[in-house]
């Protein structure tokens, strides 16, 4: 299921790339609207939280992988990923660990310790993460951007009153 979810994700992210040039293209081209910084942190903030979704559907997906390559067939022990990422370790391996939360697949030496599969684990993880950060602190100051217009359009309604005994 989540390998299908990971080719998903792959087949996706094309089109989030494309989509994000051609809005970026159209913002540095002229004739944009007067209030194109205010839907420009929405749909970035937005853009970010589909990139750390889909960064993270393929992490999913690659742990899967890693794990059903470990768990079948003829080669599968030790896990091919392990064999792959140090084959000077390979009679040293007694097992693996799969996490998807985060995501990771770790190999498991004789002596109890360990080493990553992949250094892409460590690298998808950051990136979603700071996709994901990133993602929330502009959609919290698009929120105070929308908070500060609407406090500064109530103050241009009110009425100037005059203070008492000034003159």
């Amino acid at each position: 299921m989540l390998a299908l979810l990971a080719i998903a994700a792959l087949l996706a992210a094309p089109t989030w790339v494309i989509v994000v040039v051609v809005k970026l293209l159209t913002v540095a081209l002229p004739g944009r609207r007067p209030d194109w910084g205010i839907q420009l942190l929405r749909w970035g903030a937005g853009m970010l939280a589909v990139a750390a979704v889909l960064l993270l559907a393929m992490a999913l997906g690659a742990v899967e992988m890693a794990e059903h390559e470990s768990e079948s067939g003829s080669g599968s022990s030790p896990a091919p990923a392990c064999r792959d990422a140090a084959p000077h370790l390979v009679g040293d391996l007694v097992g693996h660990r799969a996490s998807y939360l985060p995501p990771a697949f770790d190999c498991v030496l004789d002596d109890g310790t360990t080493y990553p599969s992949s250094e892409s684990y460590a690298w998808l993880n950051g990136l979603v993460v700071t996709c994901a950060a990133t993602s929330a602190l502009l959609a919290v100051g698009g929120r105070l951007h929308h908070l500060s217009v609407g406090r500064a359009a109530r103050s241009a309604k009110m009425p100037a009153t005059r203070m008492r005994g000034t003159q």
